[in-house]
């Protein structure tokens, strides 16, 4: 999900979804499970991950190949308060990655509904330098491509990465996505275009070669 659905310019609130909303949903809706890695979890974001996020998210090695994240720790605030709100319509859902032994996120999961009752969605992720090459994305896409089907009810599941983004393609590759085209002049960064790739994962071929990793709930 190299473009990003959040708008910053457009979102100036700054309050967490009220507890009386919340109260009005079940499931995911109201509020999003902790799923357990090997050495990490994914949980949703909270307003104190605000500056680990523009530590990380922020360095151009990440930001090179997604819209600009916000620039502030309130902008990463405002986002983070936008996640809970775009959840509780039911068309967005935001992990947080969270490395085993520290308390904030240094990276994100996105999921965002592309018909009603999130029968296909888009997915993306980014994340820390730092944390590259460590199995943690390969680890996390897993946990949350089964969260999607098996919880969500999603049925597939697209991903787009620039043409450039040889890491970005190699990952999706990896864990099983299937390459069906490429997108031209699709990605406007920076004032210039560049063509994606898009790539699928349909829920069928899912639950016949995932790896006998599923998502845990932690209590």
């Amino acid at each position: 999900m190299e473009k990003m659905p959040y708008q910053p310019e457009l979102d100036r609130a700054t309050t967490m979804a009220s507890a009386t909303s919340a109260a009005t949903t079940t499931g995911w809706r109201a509020s999003l499970p902790v799923l357990a890695g090997s050495t990490f979890t994914l949980r949703e974001l909270r307003l104190d991950d605000a500056a680990t996020l523009l530590a990380m998210l922020t360095t151009e090695e990440v930001s090179r190949f997604i819209s600009p994240p916000p620039t502030t720790v309130e902008g990463f605030g405002r986002f983070i308060a936008w996640t809970h709100r775009e959840r509780l319509t039911g068309g967005y859902i935001c992990f947080g990655i969270v490395p085993q032994g520290m308390e904030h996120a240094i990276g994100l999961f996105q999921l965002r509904s592309l018909e009603p009752g999130f029968a296909s969605c888009e997915w993306g992720f980014a994340m820390g330098s730092s944390f590259w090459g460590t199995g943690v994305f390969a680890e996390g896409a897993r946990l949350v491509v089964n969260f999607a089907v098996d919880v969500v009810g999603t049925k597939r599941l697209e991903a787009r990465a620039a043409v450039a983004n040889g890491r970005g393609n190699g990952a999706l590759r990896k864990i099983g996505a299937v390459q069906e085209g490429v997108l031209r002049r699709s990605f406007l960064h920076h004032g210039q275009h560049h063509d994606q790739v898009l790539w699928s994962i349909l829920a069928e071929d899912w639950r016949l070669q995932r790896l006998p990793l599923q998502p845990a709930i932690v209590h």
